[in-house]
């Protein structure tokens, strides 16, 4: 892999502009299935060209020298009969492009097609086609479904086929809408009329991602090595059909596929390395989402402040015009413009760190107004150190009283050592918080074990469907998720 590649010298060559025509002429052939070409055609599809207009066959023959010379093509002597004494006197050869130089010009002409901007797409489809495909793996690896060496060998190639595509489309977009000029049009006034588009384009997307990554995710995690060797011997015994000559032996014959299908479990599950592209994706998609929110906002703010609104003062001069009564137009005035001469004190203190907790409910803060004069300096008096003891016990009271009631709560709903969501009836505001929290910890975690504040480990289970659990402030629609106490080994 650190060899010099040789085959590449064509591409930036100082007579790269005729060596690069002769090539892409043998690819052209090559994909119409003519492998051989001799001189003598080549050089009649070159002078078609003005480029080529004062091009020589002498010349020809000399590029020709040279591709072979850097493994660009094969030479082959022709055999045949001579028709002239020059073909006698001169060997005749004819000429097929290396594997080399086929993917060069296939690499090249892709990039041609691309321009200087990234594609991709984010398909909602081809993450369906990966979960249809990975289900006959499944139903393959544990004998639920009999297939032939060469179905089980295509429906590999599909997986690979699927998993390749979503790797590249979904990194080549993402790198597409964080780009320079994708930045510089979402700045212009044009682009209001593509945002309800975009955004709708990656909110379907999200949701389409969330709806079929977790039953990828589960399926992937549930096939172990020992299942999947099963599979992959009729696979591997399909490609050890196809004969070739330079058969290579490996120690391992399973490795190749085993690390093909960890790179994918790796890209939906994470690994030790770090957390899953699976969920980078759903962040930078997120995060595209909001920062075309911001940049709509911006510009709506910017239309709005040049918009003269000499029609909305008109139309609120004859609201008050038509009333009888001050009280009535200071009441309309506390409306339309609010509050006269407030003012606002930003306190650098919370009462509390539950962040369920709304504001009415928090305690008022203090603050204290300084005097902004230059001489002014803060009294300071001798005192003595105050006793807290009261006031610790009784804070640590009232907190393993409130943890008391929570774990009292949540034994009511516990059944044969688990919570399952579908069965509840309707629960208290705490208890669906604390079960929100479980399940996004849970979520987190490659066990799907986490350990509550209740001094418990609990053991979240996806099963199929959606259910809707309500509660007193109104119904939250969430996964059919089972809550399973696990007992702790002594």
């Amino acid at each position: 892999m650190f060899k010099r590649v040789k085959e590449a010298t064509y591409l930036t060559a100082e007579k790269a502009w005729s060596y690069r025509a002769i090539l892409r002429y043998f690819y052209i052939q090559h994909e119409r299935m003519r492998e051989f070409l001799f001189p003598e055609e080549i050089y009649d599809y070159l002078i078609q060209s003005e480029e080529f207009s004062n091009y020589t066959l002498e010349m020809l023959h000399i590029d020709l020298d040279a591709l072979v010379k850097w493994g660009n093509l094969i030479a082959r002597q022709e055999l045949g009969k001579s028709k002239t004494i020059d073909e006698f006197k001169k060997k005749r050869f004819r000429y097929q492009c290396t594997p080399y130089t086929v993917e060069f010009e296939r690499m090249l002409l892709e990039l041609e097609g691309i321009g200087e901007t990234f594609g991709g797409s984010l398909e909602r489809t081809q993450f369906e086609r990966l979960y249809e495909a990975l289900v006959k793996i499944e139903q393959i690896a544990s004998g639920k479904r009999k297939e032939k060496r060469e179905e089980s060998a295509q429906i590999w190639e599909d997986v690979l086929l699927y998993f390749r595509q979503i790797t590249q489309n979904t990194s080549d977009y993402i790198a597409y809408i964080n780009s320079e000029d994708v930045e510089e049009r979402m700045q212009t006034e044009a682009f209001l009329v593509y945002k309800d588009q975009f955004t709708t384009y990656l909110r379907d997307f999200i949701i389409a991602l969330q709806a079929t990554a977790l039953q990828i995710q589960g399926l992937v995690d549930s096939l172990n090595k020992q299942l999947l060797r099963g599979f992959f011997d009729q696979v591997m015994q399909h490609d050890q059909q196809v004969f070739r000559f330079d058969e290579k032996e490996t120690a391992d014959p399973y490795l190749e596929y085993e690390e093909k299908w960890n790179s994918m479990k790796a890209w939906f599950l994470g690994n030790e390395h770090g957390t899953s592209e699976y969920e980078m994706l759903q962040q930078r998609t997120n995060e595209s989402i909001r920062r075309i929110t911001r940049v709509v906002q911006r510009l709506g703010e910017r239309h709005q402040f040049f918009r003269s609104r000499k029609k909305d003062y008109l139309h609120l001069a004859k609201w008050f015009d038509a009333i009888d009564t001050v009280e009535e137009a200071h009441q309309l005035s506390s409306v339309a413009f609010g509050i006269f001469h407030t003012r606002h004190f930003h306190v650098d203190h919370s009462p509390t760190d539950d962040i369920y907790t709304d504001v009415w409910e928090e305690a008022p803060m203090e603050h204290e107004t300084k005097p902004i004069v230059r001489h002014y300096r803060e009294k300071v008096r001798a005192s003595a150190m105050t006793n807290n003891q009261d006031k610790k016990e009784e804070m640590k009271r009232r907190y393993l009283e409130e943890r008391r009631q929570e774990r009292a709560k949540i034994e009511q709903y516990i059944r044969d050592n688990q919570i399952v969501v579908s069965e509840l009836a309707v629960v208290e505001t705490s208890v669906r918080k604390l079960l929100l929290v479980w399940l996004g910890k849970a979520m987190a975690s490659k066990d799907r074990t986490v350990k509550t504040e209740l001094g418990k480990r609990v053991q979240v289970i996806i099963g199929d469907g959606r259910v809707t659990l309500e509660s007193e402030d109104g119904f939250l629609e969430m996964p059919n998720v089972t809550f399973h106490f696990i007992e702790d080994e002594v």
